[in-house]
């Protein structure tokens, strides 16, 4: 069982994006992670051995320190990791947990919320579509639409279905964004709204 993670960063903040936009949440942010997006925003997470190892406890220390109920699980890909003592460590402090994932990973732990961004670069397991609360799919070009579209037919009826630009083309993709929500019942917008807020 992992006692020790690698861990880029944890903070307070904002949720920014998806169903819990605008809730304060503690992030917690693995590093590691092999899907390699050409687009990522946080790619100083990618290599592990970049990042101090550390133990469960203290991060269990660090999230009760603030008065937030809701802890993000993200990364890098943190479900690459045995979650699951990190997990029974903050539910034991009556925190409710969420990750953020592309799904390429079994998961190892029982989590509150899931969230599925799927990604090109690496094929998701069958898992994630049955485990998502979300699915929230970045848009990079007009191409992602029908991507969109083909993984939204895998996830469960009840899955909330999130488009999301992402941030650099923001600005060229917004009209397209706008008349695919127009055109394609049950998807929503979702933006990220703490680089708006200029926070973590």
């Amino acid at each position: 069982m992992a006692e020790h993670l690698p861990i880029m960063e944890s903070f307070l903040t904002i949720q920014g994006e998806g169903f819990h936009s605008g809730k304060p949440a503690f992030f917690i942010r693995t590093g590691g992670c092999d899907v390699g997006c050409v687009w990522c925003d946080v790619k100083d997470s990618w290599d592990a051995e970049k990042h101090p190892s550390q133990n469960i406890n203290d991060l269990k220390i660090l999230a009760e320190e603030n008065d937030s109920e809701w802890i993000v699980l993200t990364g890098g890909e943190p479900a690459m990791y045995e979650l699951s003592p990190l997990v029974k460590a903050l539910k034991s402090i009556q925190r409710s947990i969420a990750i953020e994932t592309s799904g390429c990973y079994p998961l190892k732990a029982e989590v509150d919320w899931y969230t599925f961004s799927p990604k090109k670069f690496k094929k998701p397991c069958d898992e994630a579509y049955k485990k998502a609360d979300e699915l929230k799919v970045v848009v990079f070009n007009k191409s992602d639409f029908q991507w969109a579209l083909d993984h939204a037919k895998k996830v469960s009826p009840n899955c909330l279905l999130y488009i999301q630009p992402e941030w650099s083309k923001k600005d060229q993709l917004m009209d397209a964004i706008v008349a695919f929500v127009k055109s394609n019942k049950g998807w929503r917008i979702s933006l990220q709204t703490h680089k708006f807020m200029n926070i973590p």
